[in-house]
């Protein structure tokens, strides 16, 4: 899903030799775009059920930059949204999972 919707880096490879380049923006510029403001958004917004993604994002900021976490925070909402929309089920956070795993 992430690659369809063009937020994976770009690869331009010959012989032994890669060269990562920006985000491949293919696919619907709309979804990217909705998905690049949800992550802005994300860090600012201080729900329990979000702080492992505002967690990751602010790690991702202080290594690469804070343009770059945005865009990897982007991706995994992708991947969060698919996995949803193909499984059928409601958002739950991490911890919500590993308390669901220990009562049963």
């Amino acid at each position: 899903m992430e690659a369809y919707l063009g937020l994976v880096p770009g690869e331009k490879s010959s012989g032994e030799k890669q060269h990562r380049s920006p985000i491949t923006k293919t696919g619907n510029s709309r979804v990217r775009w909705l998905l690049i403001q949800a992550a802005l958004c994300l860090p600012r917004v201080k729900r329990p059920e979000t702080a492992h993604l505002r967690e990751w994002a602010e790690e991702m900021a202080a290594r690469r930059g804070k343009k770059i976490a945005v865009v990897a925070l982007a991706r995994r909402l992708a991947g969060i949204l698919f996995a949803m929309m193909r499984d059928g089920t409601q958002y739950r956070p991490p911890q919500a999972q590993e308390e669901d795993k220990e009562a049963a």
